[in-house]
């Protein structure tokens, strides 16, 4: 009986042990990597288009080398991006160093899923609001670094981002006043 009693307690402090440490090495899984401060940018130089944000002098913004895991239904939030010239989205995207049409179902992820370009010109499948659309990957939407030239002063982007053009958020069917931010998942196509 005490052999028994003393298993019984082995177990319970091991479940105690492995209900405690699970929570923490989930949140480790991607955490932030750093921070940039931000600087207010030149006179006409952050584009607003789409209700994108200019980075706030002095703010500390975190910057991440990674995003969570890619499985079969990543959750991500989706945002609104310009890939056009002129754009919010700044200079041509990284994959084709080419622009593209607003109308088209384009991409940027965060940079973990960007995957040093492997996505690059190929298709993901986003699901949201009860639909889904295929959209090809160009850009990276860069979670390392912001509040510069090269970023058009817009802070770093989150570790979970996908950036879609205007027809990403057409397909999926969402009224164009609800534009900006949503819940989605996705999976490589």
């Amino acid at each position: 009986m005490k052999k028994q009693a003393c298993s019984i307690a082995v177990l319970l402090v091991s479940f105690l042990f492995l209900v405690t440490i699970c929570p923490s090495i989930e949140a480790q899984t991607c955490r932030p990597s750093g921070k940039v401060r931000g600087k207010t940018p030149p006179p006409g130089q952050c584009n607003q288009e789409n209700d994108s944000d200019c980075c706030a002098d002095g703010t500390m913004y975190p910057i991440y080398k990674c995003s969570p895991p890619v499985s079969s239904r990543t959750k991500a939030t989706l945002t609104l991006n310009s890939f056009e010239k002129g754009g919010d989205g700044g200079g041509p995207s990284e994959c084709d160093n080419q622009y593209h049409s607003d109308n088209t179902p384009v991409v940027a992820l965060s940079t973990g899923w960007f995957n040093h370009r492997s996505r690059c010109l190929n298709f993901i499948n986003i699901y949201g609001n009860g639909k889904s659309v295929k959209a090809m990957v160009v850009d990276e939407c860069d979670s390392t670094m912001g509040c510069d030239s090269d970023h058009d002063y817009q802070p770093p982007c989150p570790n979970n981002i996908v950036d879609a053009s205007k027809a990403v958020w057409k397909a999926l069917g969402v009224p164009e006043s609800d534009w900006g931010e949503m819940d989605i998942y996705w999976s490589d196509a």
